[in-house]
């Protein structure tokens, strides 16, 4: 699959509902795939959103995290390159 394809395809995952991933008060999180996320980091600081410093890099991808108007926390995914 094309990295342009993999990033129009969502994805979900479960976590357990005592997880300290997210606020015990919300239920859930978005998560968005992006194809370059200091860029998409960087549009929404300008545009005066709540976004984390913090940007973490796993095997599988860099993340970073925001908070929407009403303080729900989202997601930003860029998925490694294929090889």
């Amino acid at each position: 699959m094309s990295s342009s394809r993999r990033a129009e395809t969502p994805s979900g995952r479960l976590f357990s509902e005592d997880t300290e991933y997210w606020p015990s008060a919300k239920q859930g999180m978005v998560n968005f795939t992006v194809r370059d996320l200091d860029a998409m980091l960087a549009q929404l600081r300008a545009a005066g959103v709540e976004v984390d410093d913090r940007v973490e890099d796993h095997q599988y991808g860099r993340f970073g995290w925001g908070l929407d108007p009403e303080g729900n926390r989202f997601e930003l995914w860029e998925p490694l390159p294929e090889s």
